[in-house]
């Protein structure tokens, strides 16, 4: 009897310990779990608004219908941080204005997605087509190559000379044109653009809201129709054709059916829409620049008189014109055209320590970052910016890239 007493202590204690090991070891598995996931957290976790039983989805979307994408990017980055999280229409959307994750997301080919409403994009052109937010990468990579080399190298320069001579309302396309007709269907198409382009499908049912921006966007188009037509005519009747432009090799690649004659219209259009367009803003806010800022006008005007006198300008000049080439770069920065870049990631990522699941959309906020990092006095214009306090090479990456990837 004793011995069995024994016995079954023996077992209970036995079961005891193991059940004591056993305890211990889920706890310790739980702690490092606990740990594991925090420290990812650390890692993962974007800043952003809270989640807020769904309320807070809705109120970061609102937010950006209301003030505008560009004005609610750094009303989140202000609140939040260099890299925020919200979300537009339902889904997530990263917000960046800090440099090294711009750069991270300019130079990898995991961001060539763009992102916006289906519709929206439909509604001016841009879905699936030209160049801007085309998401077709297979077709995004086939104009592309147009693209750059009209603005790139030797095309780049030609793109320029024939910008330059735009003055007798030919544009790029070499045609006449009603200059003024065109640029009030441009203007619309803009306020079209910015309306549209992040709206949820709702809006497009209602036809009494939406109609009015379907018929300034088909105006447009149907518009950059005609003249690719007349583009069309102009080169069939030419006896010989000496060299070709954007707007003619466009028309050969449809010719040899690479492209459709709506991918034709499209990118025609863009490149209407961005490029003449983009150098005339870029122009009238350095004029803006320069009547506010006397003194810097005078510096650039002595230090073309002492370096240049009354002879033209010629290209070789413009390495010695310093004085000039920060103004250019200062009322870039000050003054960008374009304030931000949408992009979509296509696999899983990491940026800045950041988890960036496949799929989610991302703003680079450029305008705030050029007000945030680098720059000695980021919120004044001043010349000093482009001085000594930035390496010419790091500019000069930063902006290209920008540049580049605003375009192609």
């Amino acid at each position: 009897m004793e011995q069995v007493v024994k016995g079954t202590v023996n077992i209970a204690a036995a079961v005891q310990g193991t059940l004591l090991a056993l305890t211990g070891t889920l706890l310790l598995i739980l702690l490092h779990r606990i740990f594991t996931a925090k420290n990812w957290r650390n890692q993962s976790a974007v800043p952003g608004p809270g989640w807020w039983l769904g309320l807070g989805p809705i109120m970061s979307y609102s937010r950006f219908l209301w003030m505008g994408i560009g004005s609610a990017c750094n009303y989140y980055n202000e609140k939040y941080g260099s890299i925020a999280r919200v979300w537009i229409n339902g889904e997530d959307t990263f917000i960046l204005s800090k440099s090294s994750a711009v750069y991270h997301v300019l130079k990898s080919n995991n961001y060539t997605g763009r992102f916006a409403s289906k519709k929206g994009l439909q509604c001016i052109g841009m879905f699936e087509q030209g160049i801007i937010f085309n998401s077709n990468i297979e077709l995004w990579k086939k104009v592309r190559t147009y693209f750059t080399k009209a603005l790139t190298g030797p095309g780049l320069q030609k793109s320029v000379d024939v910008c330059v001579s735009a003055t007798n309302k030919q544009l790029f396309l070499r045609i006449p044109l009603n200059e003024k007709d065109l640029l009030i269907k441009i203007h619309r198409y803009f306020s079209t653009w910015q309306a549209v382009l992040i709206q949820p499908d709702v809006f497009f049912r209602l036809n009494f809201v939406y109609k009015k921006y379907h018929l300034a966007a088909k105006e447009l188009q149907d518009e950059m129709g005609k003249l690719v037509e007349q583009k069309r005519q102009a080169i069939n009747n030419m006896e010989k054709l000496d060299e070709t432009d954007f707007a003619t090799e466009l028309i050969f690649a449809q010719n040899h059916d690479e492209l459709s004659a709506d991918d034709v219209r499209q990118c025609v259009l863009e490149m209407v829409i961005a490029a003449p367009d983009t150098l005339s803003i870029s122009l009238f806010f350095m004029l803006l620049l320069l009547k506010q800022n006397s003194v810097v006008e005078e510096q650039i005007v002595q230090e073309i008189q002492s370096q240049i006198g009354e002879r033209d300008v010629e290209s070789a000049d413009l390495q010695n014109l310093n004085v000039l080439e920060r103004f250019i770069k200062e009322s870039l920065r000050f003054h960008p055209v374009v304030d931000f870049i949408m992009r979509r990631a296509l696999e899983d990522d990491y940026i800045d320590g950041y988890r960036v699941a496949k799929g989610t959309n991302l703003i680079l906020n450029i305008g705030r970052m050029h007000k945030s990092e680098f720059f000695q006095k980021p919120n004044e214009f001043n010349l000093e910016n482009f001085e000594n306090t930035v390496s010419t090479g790091t500019i000069r990456h930063v902006r290209s890239n920008k540049t580049i990837q605003t375009w192609i």
